[in-house]
Formats: C-alpha cells, sequence, structure tokens
C-alpha cells in the first residue's frame, strides 16, 4: 500500500513551490486535487510549449493530480470549495499575498470551520516582517537571500539553474505535512492544524553555512564558479581531450592521496603552504595551476581512472542534453513513461525509494480534466453541473472531456 493511501490533498496552487510539495504527496500515493481557474488555469501552464504544446515547468511537477477548475471569485465555486474541503485532510496553497484572506480560507478562519484541515500556506517572505505583503518569485527571493551572490564569480553574481527556492520550499512544506500526519495518527495535536512556510525562510536555511561564516569572520566568502571558498582543491579542470572533469578532497588524508597517487608530486604533498585545508584555501591558486596542468596532460578517462584508484572524488561536468541518456540513469531504470494531454511523456522517478513501493506516476491533467466526476462526488447532480458551468463557475464544459490517453 501506498505511504499516503486515503490521505486527500486539495491545493489552490501556481508555478513551482506547491505543485512541488503536492506532486511529492502524489508520489507517495496521496490523492491531489488541484484547484484551477477556468480561464487558463496554472499560469505555468503557459510558460512555454516545448513538451508536445505543454509547459516543461507544469508537466514536471503536476503529475499524478486532478484537475477541477473553479472559479473561486463567484460564491458557487467557492461553495464547491468549501464542500471538497469537507472531505479532504489537507489544504495547500501558494497565492498571491492577501488572496487567502479575501477568499475567507486563511489558517485561522479553516481552523473554525474545517478544524479537522491540516492547512498549509506557501507565501514569500513570512508574515510580520517589511517584506510580507511583496510578491515572491524564485529569483526575487534567491537575490533577497543572498544566494546569488555567493554564486557566479566574484563580481558577476548568477542565479542557480534550477528553481531552489520553489524547490526547497516546497519540500519543506511537504515534509511539515507528513510529519503534521503521523502527529495525528498518534492522536494529537489539536484541530485547526496551521503551517507556514515561506521561500525567504527556505533559503536563508540553505544559506545556513554563508550565513554562519560571515557573522563569525566578519567577511562576506566571495564566488568561484564550479568550486568551494570552504575547501580547496574543490573545483573543475579542462582536461587533454576538451572534456571537464570535477576534483575534489575533502580532507588532508585525501590530499595526500591526490597529491602522492594521482599527480605523482610528493614535493606538493610535503609543501607547507597546502598542510591543512585552510592552507590550501590560502593558496588556492598556485595549487589548482598545477592541478590544472596535470589535468591537462591527459585525458578525462585517464584522470578520472587514477582518481578512483587513489579514491579521490570525481565527475564530469554534463551538460542536460548528456544526462538525458547517463548510464546512472538508464542502468537503474529511473526513466517512467506518463500520460499526459499532449501525449507520453518521459519523467523521472521520485527520488526516494521504498522497497515494496513503486510511485504511481500518474498523468498529467488537462485544465479542468477531473470537474465533472469530483463533482458528482460530492452529489452535485448532472443539471446543478450544467447551471455551474452555464454561470462560469467551473468553466465551460467542453473543457473538462478530456481522458487519459
Amino acid at each position: 500500500m501506498a505511504p499516503l493511501a486515503g490521505v486527500t490533498v486539495v491545493t489552490l496552487e501556481q508555478a513551482v513551490s506547491a505543485p512541488m510539495c503536492t506532486r511529492t504527496l502524489a508520489d507517495f500515493g496521496a490523492r491531489v486535487i488541484k484547484i484551477e481557474n477556468p480561464d487558463g488555469g496554472d499560469f505555468a501552464r503557459h510558460y512555454d510549449d516545448v513538451v508536445h504544446g505543454q509547459a516543461a515547468h507544469f508537466v514536471w511537477v503536476n503529475r499524478g493530480k486532478e484537475s477541477v477548475a473553479l472559479d473561486l471569485k463567484t460564491p458557487d465555486g467557492l461553495a464547491l470549495l468549501h464542500r471538497l474541503l469537507v472531505r479532504a485532510d489537507v489544504l495547500v496553497s501558494n497565492l498571491a499575498p492577501g488572496a487567502t484572506a479575501r477568499l475567507g480560507i486563511t489558517p485561522a478562519e479553516l481552523a473554525v470551520s474545517h478544524p479537522h484541515l491540516i492547512a498549509v500556506e506557501i507565501d514569500g517572505f513570512g508574515a510580520g516582517g517589511p517584506l510580507s505583503h511583496k510578491r515572491a518569485y524564485d529569483l526575487l527571493v534567491q537575490a533577497e537571500a543572498g544566494v546569488c551572490a555567493v554564486t557566479g564569480r566574484a563580481g558577476e553574481p548568477a542565479k542557480p539553474g534550477p528553481p531552489v527556492a520553489d524547490v526547497t520550499t516546497g519540500l519543506y512544506a511537504a515534509l511539515a505535512i507528513m510529519a503534521s500526519l503521523c502527529e495525528r495518527m498518534r492522536g494529537g495535536p489539536g484541530p485547526g492544524t496551521s503551517i507556514t512556510v515561506s521561500l525567504f525562510d527556505a533559503m536563508a536555511e540553505l544559506m545556513g553555512y554563508h550565513l554562519t561564516h560571515s557573522r563569525y569572520s566578519g567577511a562576506d566568502q566571495q564566488p568561484l564558479g564550479m568550486s568551494s571558498p570552504a575547501v580547496a582543491p574543490y573545483g573543475a579542470y579542462r582536461t587533454a581531450d576538451e572534456r571537464t572533469v570535477v576534483l575534489g578532497t575533502t580532507n588532508d588524508r585525501e590530499w595526500q592521496r591526490l597529491a602522492r597517487e594521482v599527480l605523482q608530486r610528493p614535493d606538493l604533498a610535503d609543501d607547507e603552504r597546502f598542510r591543512t585545508n585552510s592552507d590550501r584555501v590560502r593558496n588556492r591558486a598556485p595549487l589548482d595551476a598545477a592541478i590544472g596542468a596535470w589535468c591537462a596532460r591527459h585525458e578525462l578517462a585517464v584522470v578520472q581512472k587514477a582518481a578512483d584508484d587513489a579514491g579521490i572524488g570525481n565527475s564530469r561536468y554534463n551538460t542536460p542534453s548528456e544526462v538525458l541518456d547517463h548510464p546512472q540513469l538508464l542502468d537503474r531504470d529511473r526513466w517512467r513513461t506518463v500520460d499526459s494531454p499532449g501525449g507520453p511523456i518521459t519523467a523521472l522517478l521520485p527520488p526516494p525509494i521504498i522497497a515494496g513501493f513503486d510511485p504511481p506516476m500518474g498523468a498529467v491533467p488537462a485544465l479542468g480534466a477531473h470537474t465533472e466526476a469530483v463533482l458528482a462526488e460530492l452529489g452535485v447532480a448532472e443539471a446543478e453541473i450544467d447551471r455551474l458551468s452555464t454561470h462560469g463557475a467551473i468553466g465551460p464544459r467542453s473543457v473538462m472531456t478530456w481522458e487519459t490517453p
């Protein structure tokens, strides 16, 4: 049985953070009902059209969900939401600041109207601060929390490629939901469980090392591209066949093996400039020059074999296109076919591997594809569905005819 079998999650979500949270719950077997505005739905549906006419962001974080089209600005649409919440275990939202208050579904209000619910609100900056009112997108939060300042190179800050603020916050929210579900299984806490997770707080946590270092050193470490200001040697080097190898050491013993067994440079191993990690960080430039010169004389395969034989961490620098056919994914059968409105797509299995459990890997929903079926579960009659459609509360019925191919 799936770990979250029998758990129903209703979600008012856009973009990545909340969808990542609820997709994670769906991967563990929860039923996820995604409420979307009939007029276009989740705006991430329209970021691009590269996946059989669908957006890559959307198909990535929305598989395994049911899409119900409700206009929550209408009394009928809001009433249907409340009827859904009666049957739900969890409500997740990441709407614009003030949106849940305008809808009357803040955690405090839900504690009264639906005390059985675990109400989860993902926001940008958390309540009570000078930025609490601001909209928050992944890049904006990364910049505000200092992430961009420690990425890239000195004077050339960069945003990390993946939306790490969105993804990290979504995963923290999923973790908090699972913790709350476990607590309820043990008989507590009382009604009206409320959870808030902000993108800014998640990024501040991710910046823990850098913030701690700056507080106690009095200085900001400068970004080093494909390296780390904390350890040396640790970086990327070009090889004789014009590839890039990444080599890293994490302690003095590894450095000794790298110098003596891989580089064949006992003089470097004995050099007082490189005796400890702190010494090597201070003298990074000559150290990198020596390693870079050795790598430039050898092909990638030779460098990696020498490093492997000496027990030195190493990897090959890959592009996303190269990762698609990475043998570590192919040999371990990590790809699956998932249905979508545009046709079958390929998706990675979720990272956790639980013995005896196969993730459901459900279809990516079309906008409103499950509206009629879900309303029928609520006891809404056919004639009432026609009326709701006519009055715009659930959108035109033609939106809701897609079936999984």
